[in-house]
């Protein structure tokens, strides 16, 4: 019989394999999985509670905030903010790190998440899901609120990475380094269980997820290796795009292949536009990918090395299985 593994003994087994841990890493993300359950129950049930539909607000960037959106933000900042394992936050929906306030104590971590990754497409009941990072403070040592620098770290300096797709099942992908492991949300207990221990993804797949429609403002080193997967002498291969990040890596990341999101040059014909932000979904998601074994480049540099110059900063990645990404930057490069 397969072994039951719930992922708080999962997190108190990791734990003890470190003597030197202090159990603040496992309070936090434990506190966390809680804020998931909670954000998953008003996801499979928004059309009965009205949380279809827009909150009438944007968020830094310009987008439409939903009605999940504003659920999910709200219940993450609730959750975490008086543990005493962070001394700040950050949000994808928010222009300036969150703060603890100062009735609760400050901890060691910081938390950067985008809370609803996809939420554009919850009225067509498209998988959605939370993505999250975290850091340690610049100064583990140092007393009260965090910076805005202690979240404007590299996703290298990660301590903790993971995402949550709330799907037709719901499952949480975590890594803490070195490895990858999932856990799907079983309804009737409540918990979340061990279901795909450590994940590698394969080293070349056979699916590509990219959106053509930005195909004609894509650089010719993009356009040329799409054009290849497509042709008989790669293949071809199949092409699957969600338009949801986090639906469409996790996909890349069980089966394989490559995930595209490119600067495209439409208004800044010189140096382009990136649409991904670092900190909330590029950055973390590219470190699962790279603990699994992938890949995950801006064309130019690994995304791990990328250091954000502010919270809203944008990147290009292009992630998936290392030969195929090895393949994308021959074509990116010009070496075919």
């Amino acid at each position: 019989m397969h072994k039951l593994v719930t992922v708080q003994r999962y997190l108190v087994e990791a734990q003890a394999t470190h003597p030197e841990a202090t159990g603040d890493l496992t309070r936090l993300l434990w506190d966390l999985t809680i804020a998931f359950k909670l954000i998953h129950a008003q996801v499979n049930r928004a059309g009965l509670v009205n949380l279809y539909g827009l909150a009438g607000e944007e968020n830094p960037s310009g987008e439409a905030v939903t009605k999940l959106d504003r659920f999910a933000q709200d219940t993450i900042v609730r959750m975490m903010d008086h543990g005493g394992h962070l001394c700040c936050m950050a949000s994808e929906e928010e222009a300036k790190i969150i703060p603890i306030p100062s009735r609760y104590a400050c901890g060691k971590y910081t938390l950067a998440f985008d809370p609803l990754d996809g939420s554009s497409n919850i009225d067509a009941n498209v998988s959605v899901g939370t993505i999250f990072g975290i850091h340690r403070r610049l100064d583990e040592d140092a007393a009260g609120p965090g910076t805005e620098a202690d979240v404007l770290q590299p996703a290298r300096d990660l301590v903790a990475a993971g995402y949550v797709v709330y799907g037709s099942s719901t499952m949480l992908v975590l890594s803490t380094g070195g490895r990858v492991d999932g856990f799907t949300l079983d309804p009737a207990l409540g918990e979340f269980l061990l279901s795909h221990e450590n994940i590698r993804i394969p080293r070349r797949g056979s699916i590509y997820s990219v959106n053509e429609g930005n195909a004609p403002y894509w650089d010719d080193g993009t356009r040329r290796y799409v054009d290849h997967l497509k042709s008989p002498e790669a293949g071809p291969y199949k092409t699957r795009y969600i338009g949801s990040m986090i639906a469409d890596v996790h996909r890349t990341l069980l089966y394989g292949g490559v995930f595209l999101y490119p600067k495209t040059f439409k208004k800044d014909r010189d140096k382009g536009e990136a649409k991904l932000r670092l900190l909330y979904e590029a950055g973390p998601m590219g470190f699962i990918v790279e603990q699994a074994g992938g890949v995950a480049t801006t064309g130019e540099r690994s995304v791990l090395d990328v250091t954000p110059e502010h919270l809203h900063h944008r990147v290009p990645i292009v992630t998936g299985s290392p030969d195929d990404v090895a393949t994308y930057l021959a074509y990116y490069r010009g070496e075919r």
